[in-house]
């Protein structure tokens, strides 16, 4: 009896693993602050884009938000907090692209991170 009642507990852990996910979706890494590692990890879950967990490095005045959108898409936003540019990126293809910030003239924010990371390419529907 004792046997079946640890073969149940390990096959529910065992399938629990697989089919719970952790926190995924918009993650903030960098704040526009001094270099270093970010504050956080990017979440990994077996159902995602990343499957294990990473810090990121910040560099200094870089705002950095990262999308785990689904198994197949990882999109990636970036501002300069002295600049006036941000950059998009996904992992549909590697496609980067800048654009400039909404503050006109004045240093991006981490909203423009955001918006970055938020219209980063997509794949097409098949």
């Amino acid at each position: 009896m004792k046997k079946i009642v640890l073969c149940a507990v390990l096959a529910t852990a065992a399938v629990t693993l697989l089919t719970v996910s952790a926190a995924t979706g918009t993650q903030t890494f960098c704040s526009g602050g001094a270099a270093g590692s970010a504050a956080s990890a990017a979440n990994a879950s077996v159902s995602q884009f990343v499957k294990v967990a990473f810090t990121p490095k910040c560099s200094a005045n870089v705002h950095l938000v990262g999308n785990d959108a689904s198994a197949t898409l990882y999109k990636v936003g970036a501002a300069s907090g002295k600049g006036k540019s941000k950059f998009a990126g996904s992992s549909d293809g590697g496609a980067v692209s800048g654009a400039d910030c909404s503050t006109a003239g004045g240093p991006c924010t981490a909203s423009d991170a955001s918006a970055a990371a938020g219209g980063a390419t997509e794949p097409a529907p098949q």
